[in-house]
């Protein structure tokens, strides 16, 4: 069994019956206006969990993708973790999705630059961002960036939470920093024009990918460690560079956003606010690392989630503040809902409408622009 991050985050969007903060009401649906995008997220329904990709979404997961308001989202495909090739397991993901969405394109679309997002939401369809969580599927030929982007993947995270052949994960202990090749596969990726992710990356690889890059890189799901003090946090310094060099942040909505592993919208908000304090308003956005199809019983789900749990410490890949007893989401911050009560609680935290846009997708918007172009 491939252990990797999709079943993670298939558990994302379940909920609790309890909400921590009660947001306002917008009053018209903003939403019906913006571009939403999910800067890492997925689809699919956490009540009927399966092993690797799905070969199409169900009638309820589709529903509640464009009830959400919710125009693209950056999918996770390939390899992340396991016995598996890591390169021959991403080449059949990708084609795998392909298929799906040409048999499911009245509702989903690949997309490839910034104009297709615009598209998808003028077409009322959900748009999938292919990328990847690990830089694994390379080996030690940097030239597979080019076959990966001709196959349409468009972001590359660099590392998932342990060191791999490109630089130090989170968990690292060392904090190495890239390697040689990591720099190879950097600059390879800014040729065609790739998104360059550094999400669950150590601090050093993080700030020497930053200033490596020839274009701005992105970090598209994290937290801020100096509100809560975990490793798959980013530093200030971390989030001020890559914001100096014009580059992306989304927050997401997991419990690494409180040291007690019970996230709530509260810390959400709080986050946004630091790292728009950091960034500026023109470079935070949301990845929220989840699904918006929510779990219907979360408790008999909760063998599925320590199981999951014992995978990925078995595997290598957990990360510190995962603890059987956390669960993979927002408390209140859940289901179809999730993005119009985000929109309601920056409102009633002060922020304006255009702020709240642009955090919603409009700053991923400009950002893809830079990167892969209008």
């Amino acid at each position: 069994m491939t252990v990797d991050r999709r079943g993670f985050m298939a558990l994302a969007a379940a909920g609790a019956a309890t909400s921590v903060l009660a947001a306002p009401a917008l009053g018209k649906d903003a939403l019906d206006q913006w571009i939403v995008v999910n800067a890492l997220g997925g689809l699919g329904d956490p009540n009927h969990p399966t092993e690797g990709l799905i070969p199409d979404l169900g009638p309820r997961v589709l529903a509640e993708a464009h009830a959400s308001g919710m125009t693209a989202v950056n999918i996770t495909l390939g390899y992340v973790a396991g016995p598996a090739d890591p390169f021959e397991e991403s080449v059949r993901d990708i084609a795998t999705i392909d298929a799906m969405v040409r048999r499911q394109a009245r509702d989903v679309t690949k997309i490839l630059s910034v104009a297709d997002i615009r598209k998808a939401k003028a077409d009322r369809k959900i748009g999938l961002i292919y990328g990847f969580q690990n830089g694994a599927m390379m080996g030690k030929d940097a030239s597979r960036v080019d076959i990966f982007a001709d196959l349409g993947v468009r972001i590359f995270q660099l590392t998932y939470n342990p060191a791999n052949q490109i630089g130090d994960g989170s968990m690292a202990p060392e904090n190495r920093g890239l390697t040689p090749f990591g720099r190879e596969v950097i600059a390879r990726a800014n040729a065609p024009r790739v998104m360059v992710d550094l999400s669950h990356s150590g601090e050093k690889t993080c700030l020497e990918a930053a200033r490596a890059s020839s274009a701005p890189i992105s970090i598209n799901h994290t937290g801020c460690r100096a509100v809560t003090n975990l490793p798959r946090n980013k530093t200030d310094a971390e989030l001020r560079l890559v914001a100096e060099r014009g580059g992306f942040v989304g927050i997401y909505f997991m419990p690494f956003l409180n040291a007690s592993g019970k996230a709530s919208a509260e810390d959400v908000v709080a986050h946004i606010d630091h790292a728009v304090n950091i960034c500026g308003e023109d470079h935070v956005g949301i990845g929220t690392d989840g699904t918006v199809t929510q779990i219907d019983d979360l408790q008999a789900y909760g063998a599925v989630l320590a199981k999951e749990h014992a995978a990925r410490r078995a595997a290598g890949i957990a990360a510190t503040g995962e603890r059987p007893d956390t669960v993979p989401f927002v408390v209140d911050l859940r289901g179809p809902d999730q993005f119009r009560k985000l929109a309601s609680l920056l409102a009633a935290r002060g922020y304006t409408p255009r702020r709240v846009e642009k955090i919603l997708g409009g700053n991923f918007l400009r950002f893809g622009e830079t990167i892969w172009g209008a």
